[in-house]
């Protein structure tokens, strides 16, 4: 049996360590990237869409990031069509992040596929975790609102702003609040 990549530790959601060359090298290429796209201009939207194209794992028809934007490899989102992400958006994507059509972020949105161990031992020898994160389609993510590892919002939520999203949110339905929780359902 042949001895997994830190990389296939990573995705698999296996501790795994993050000094790895190979990711070092990942997360690199996106600090290049994601610095470039954050130095265009408004008018330079051909040079943007060549970029987060570049950039990213997946980039939908008619997908916009304003800058800044910032992740950690870029090649682990996958952004669907018609999808808005406001200004100051961090995706720490160590994990896949599938973000369906028709979302909207508002500003300073963060989606976190990563995490630390609670063990202390396991911190100090350098392990990280991951989970992936999956937002369904026609959903809206209101501003400064935090998603955590491992978790699934459905299709056609709103998820209100400074919210901290930590357990999966149904689809059809408005949740608010630290931690996040349903309080209204959708037609």
């Amino acid at each position: 049996m042949a001895t997994k990549t830190e990389k296939q530790k990573m995705l698999a959601g296996e501790p795994y360590l993050a000094a790895d060359p190979e990711l070092v090298r990942g997360r690199t290429r996106a600090r290049r990237l994601t610095r470039q796209y954050n130095l265009t201009t408004e008018d330079e939207t051909k040079q943007r869409l060549s970029i987060l194209t570049e950039l990213l794992g997946a980039a939908g028809k008619n997908m916009w990031i304003e800058p800044p934007f910032y992740c950690d490899y870029g090649s682990n989102i996958f952004i669907a069509d018609a999808v808005y992400l406001n200004f100051g958006c961090v995706i720490l994507d160590c994990n896949t992040i599938h973000i369906g059509k028709n979302v909207n972020f508002g500003p300073s949105v963060h989606v976190y596929a990563a995490c630390h161990p609670t063990d202390a031992r396991l911190r100090l020898a350098g392990l990280e975790l991951t989970a992936p994160v999956t937002i369904g389609d026609n959903v809206w993510v209101g501003g400064e609102a935090i998603i955590c590892p491992g978790v699934t919002v459905g299709e056609n939520t709103t998820i209100g702003a400074g919210s901290i999203v930590v357990e999966d949110i149904p689809a059809n339905v408005v949740a608010v609040g630290n931690p996040c929780r349903v309080i209204r359902q959708l037609e």
